[in-house]
């Protein structure tokens, strides 16, 4: 089953693919991510050592901090991805956020801050040891390439699920409930155009002779890192404390609620993500036909059982609404925008 809204670029669920299928492409973006990653780290570490350019030791910082990261979310794929247990009713999906968070605080303090206080610190000193532009730009193009390369994962990642439910790319490539998938297309994405402002540093400095463009480099892709820490942060911090889904979500909610075929109407609804693409159902409906009560909850927890079927929901509660009840167009979630 999937849960998608009708309507074209509106504000839709994740796509509710098999856990496997979608676990796995996950998994895969975050491992061509580690291995691009670490091959530069170690590339751009060696070409500022043997030229001292800032941007290049901002440049180093910014690919270590990436590479510690992927650990990060290859922890928080695995981990997020065990499903429920009598310790953990609705599974374990929020501590793919937790790990996430962690390695957005990663990218800020060991990327963002490394860089500023490096560049800074070169700026004062004025002080240039970068005498091998050649090793630099070399550098930097095979870099460009190896990011390039997991940048692209994730772009096809992204624009297949954004496609299938009408979304736009960016919009989905920020809002989506999958947090490894968000943190690998931002820190590419950061990196791609990190490895353009170190190479236009670098350019300058060699252009003019002073080290203060090489030094304003690496201070600018530390403040580059630092606005992507802070978004990814941020949008972590709204899945650990609740996010609730968008409209367009739960209206296709109520949709598949409504097709169960004992409901006549559903009066309310509240959702909330536990983990990526995976949803808490709390709803109250109108059954058809007059069941005493020991019917009526039986009714419920098959029908809750037959909700729970579907990839998206990991637990489902159902109650008889009662009769002056708020009707489904007033209850439930503020619009928000979310997947």
């Amino acid at each position: 089953m999937y849960f998608r809204a009708h309507a074209p670029k509106a504000p839709t669920v994740d796509p509710v693919k098999s856990s496997d299928t979608s676990g796995g492409e996950s998994l895969r973006t975050v491992v061509i991510a580690f291995g691009a990653n670490f091959g530069v780290a170690i590339a751009k570490s060696a070409a500022a050592v043997a030229t001292g350019s800032a941007s290049m030791v901002a440049e180093a910082a910014h690919s270590w901090a990436d590479t510690g990261n992927e650990i990060f979310l290859l922890v928080a794929n695995k981990r997020g991805s065990r499903g429920p247990d009598r310790a953990r009713p609705l599974g374990y999906g929020r501590e793919a956020y937790v790990w996430s968070l962690l390695a957005a605080v990663g990218l800020f303090v060991a990327g963002a801050a490394v860089s500023i206080w490096h560049g800074v610190t070169s700026l004062l000193s004025g002080e240039s040891s970068a005498e091998n532009y050649t090793i630099n730009y070399i550098v930097l193009a095979v870099a460009f390439v190896l990011e390039g390369i997991s940048f692209l994962q994730s772009v096809k990642q992204i624009r297949g699920e954004a496609q299938q439910y009408d979304k736009d790319f960016l919009d989905y490539a920020l809002e989506t409930s999958d947090p490894t998938l968000r943190a690998v297309f931002a820190e590419d994405s950061a990196a791609l155009i990190g490895l353009v402002i170190a190479a236009a540093g670098i350019g300058l400095h060699q252009l003019t002779g002073s080290a203060v463009w090489d030094a304003l480099g690496s201070i600018a892709v530390g403040i580059l890192l630092g606005v992507v820490a802070v978004v990814l942060i941020d949008r972590n911090r709204r899945f650990l404390t609740g996010e609730p889904g968008s409209r367009a979500l739960w209206d296709a909610v109520v949709e598949r609620i409504e097709r169960l075929p004992e409901v006549a109407s559903v009066r309310f609804v509240r959702i909330e993500f536990v983990g990526p693409k995976q949803l808490f159902v709390v709803a109250s409906v109108d059954l058809v036909g007059d069941s005493v009560e020991s019917s009526i909850a039986r009714t419920l927890r098959r029908l809750e059982r037959e909700l729970e079927t579907d990839n998206a929901v990991v637990d489902a509660v159902l109650t008889v609404a009662e009769p002056d009840e708020r009707d489904k167009g007033d209850a439930g979630v503020v619009p928000h925008r979310t997947t």
